[in-house]
């Protein structure tokens, strides 16, 4: 019954931002573990960031830290990713999870450890 509905992708210059929303229906975002990952084509999905939703602790991809932050709004029941100073090589669809576990560091950053998946978004970063 849980739903994640991924939004806000699209093309913008190297060097700009893009955030990205994921809405969740059926499960609120006060608990479990939420996260983004992505894909390029030819390679394999990725994790970028992800947040244990009961105290908000975060982790992040080397590549992506200090440029993406993951956020959550309980009022609106959504998870975000704040994507700034974009590159060609953040090029690729981006996926939003959730678990209903609470996950520790090493296994949040794992694709197989996500119950739930949006369908994703593209995004494209060229100039």
């Amino acid at each position: 019954q849980v739903q994640l509905v991924e939004s806000g992708g699209g093309l913008v210059q190297p060097g700009g931002s893009l955030r990205l929303s994921c809405a969740v229906a059926g499960r609120t975002v006060s608990s479990g573990t939420s996260a983004w990952f992505r894909q390029a084509p030819g390679k394999e999905r990725e994790f970028l960031a992800g947040m244990r939703l009961t105290d908000r602790a975060t982790n992040y991809r080397d590549s992506v830290r200090y440029r993406f932050t993951i956020s959550r709004d309980i009022a609106k029941n959504g998870v975000y990713l704040q994507m700034n100073n974009l590159k060609p090589e953040d090029t690729a669809v981006y996926y939003c999870a959730m678990s209903l576990r609470n996950l520790i560091t090493s296994a949040r950053g794992t694709a197989n450890e996500y119950e739930y998946w949006g369908q994703g978004t593209q995004v494209t970063v060229s100039s």
